[in-house]
């Protein structure tokens, strides 16, 4: 999940990208970055914590120069700590590079024995570095070149942004599953994981950076590189179920109106007679508003969320996540009291906060609770990306939505259907299974593991636990 900022030629480039990162923090809790260049040195700064823990006046008046990237991040492969926070910084025989990185590297220990065995000695754990040696090693003339032929090697997903004092290079994956788009702030280009960035920072939404394009930004202006063979596009259908900010645009839609029309299709799909509907806030709230449209029942806010807390899915331990629920929401007793409700969350995925919830809603008086998901059973990890690294983290792969309604103690469980999402997002076409990858619903995944190296990968992924 994690969220990258960058700017080039722009005074003051630090700052913005500060902003950036603030509109970003959605994407990643866990640590925070900012490197800097004013074209004859690099400058960074990063923390574990929050961006308005990390920075301050006086560490951004550090921060000088007329370029900078920055970083957000949740863990989904290598430890959570501060050697893995981003952007990383190097030294090598070119000078100095930093590098920002959005997605999971699907043969990265794989290139990391060879670079071993070769004698690369690895400063982190996160798969990100692999890219940074295999520029090193590069013999191409031009950091540019040296990107793209170390993105050669490379598969997975990757939205990510490399900055020297010369140059900002902005790069998305071919398949295109991490989001990743262009603006305009004044004379200058900025790039970021979603457009709710540019709105804080008065930039002017240009374009995604499209599926394997790369775009080369210097003080002469920007160019645009698609060096890989063209493949179907996946973007990661995730990202409108729960990762981007409903205020964001998205794979050509706003993600609030997706969000509605999920909701909508599920009031379709599962009628029932309640009192009201309720969503688990934030990011239920917009396919109850749907569901509350298409149905006629009262949309009211049940849950009260405590917004000093973060978001509990992405906080890298269990009994975080777990204690998280009493700490981030509070039932209204006298919204819910003799009600029946119906609740809607956008996922769900060990169905634990869902059950402490419906006790909670339970507790409070209500007489009846319908859980509805505003997607379909996450039954498969996934491999690019989300905080979600095998089926027996995944309640769904072993229990029928039966069993799973029994686990969470509700009247009645239903989910939106693949079909529903089809819809939702105005497949008429019918090319969601050519645009969009839907792994962890469906276990049809994109790319795979290299053979033979599905668990040294998976432990990868599994140190950020450590």
């Amino acid at each position: 999940m994690c969220g990258i900022f960058g700017v080039f030629n722009y005074k003051d480039a630090a700052n913005i990208t500060y902003l950036g990162l603030h509109a970003l923090q959605h994407r990643g809790q866990e640590s925070a970055g900012i490197v800097s260049t004013d074209g004859s040195s690099m400058i960074d700064h990063r923390e574990m914590g929050l961006v308005s823990d990390i920075f301050n006046q006086q560490v951004l008046n550090k921060l000088k120069g007329y370029g900078a990237v920055g970083h957000v991040r949740y863990s989904t492969a290598g430890s959570s700590n501060l050697g893995n926070a981003q952007p990383l910084l190097f030294e090598y025989s070119k000078g100095p590079i930093a590098i920002a990185h959005n997605g999971n590297l699907t043969n990265a220990m794989i290139i990391k024995n060879e670079l071993q065995h070769y004698g690369s000695i690895f400063q982190s754990t996160t798969d990100t570095e692999v890219i940074i040696h295999l520029v090193a090693l590069s013999h191409e003339n031009t950091t540019l070149d040296r990107l793209i032929s170390a993105l050669r090697r490379i598969e997975g997903s990757y939205s990510l942004l490399v900055l020297t004092d010369k140059e900002l290079i902005a790069a998305r994956d071919p398949y295109g599953f991490r989001p990743l788009v262009l603006g305009k702030l004044g004379d200058s280009f900025v790039v970021s994981s979603e457009t709710c960035a540019f709105d804080l920072v008065d930039a002017s939404y240009i374009r995604e950076v499209g599926p394997g394009e790369i775009l080369h930004i210097t003080k002469d202006g920007i160019k645009s590189y698609k060096p890989f063979g063209e493949v179907k596009p996946r973007h990661c259908v995730f990202e409108y179920i729960y990762f981007a900010r409903p205020d964001s645009y998205l794979f050509g839609r706003t993600v609030y109106s997706v969000r509605k029309a999920f909701g909508r299709e599920l009031a379709r799909q599962t009628p029932v007679d309640a009192d009201m509907v309720i969503p688990i806030p934030d990011s239920g709230i917009g396919a109850s508003i749907g569901y509350s449209q298409e149905t006629g029942i009262p949309f009211e806010l049940g849950l009260i969320r405590n917004h000093y807390v973060g978001r509990t899915f992405i906080e890298p331990e269990q009994s975080i996540r777990s204690f998280g629920v009493k700490l981030k929401l509070n039932a209204i007793r006298d919204a819910v009291k003799d009600k029946r409700i119906v609740v809607i969350d956008d996922s769900i995925v060990r169905a634990t906060t869902g059950k402490k919830i419906i006790r909670m809603l339970r507790e409070y008086g209500a007489k009846e609770i319908h859980f509805r998901v505003s997607s379909p059973p996450t039954a498969y990890p996934c491999f690019y990306g989300i905080d979600i690294a095998s089926r027996s983290e995944l309640i769904a792969s072993s229990r029928k939505v039966e069993e799973i309604a029994e686990f969470m103690e509700c009247d009645t469980l239903d989910y939106l259907t693949i079909d529903g999402i089809k819809r939702a997002i105005g497949d008429n076409d019918n090319l969601f299974d050519y645009t969009f990858c839907d792994a962890c619903f469906s276990g049809s995944y994109p790319l795979r593991f290299p053979a033979g190296m599905e668990l040294e990968q998976m432990e990868l992924f599994a140190k950020k636990a450590s």
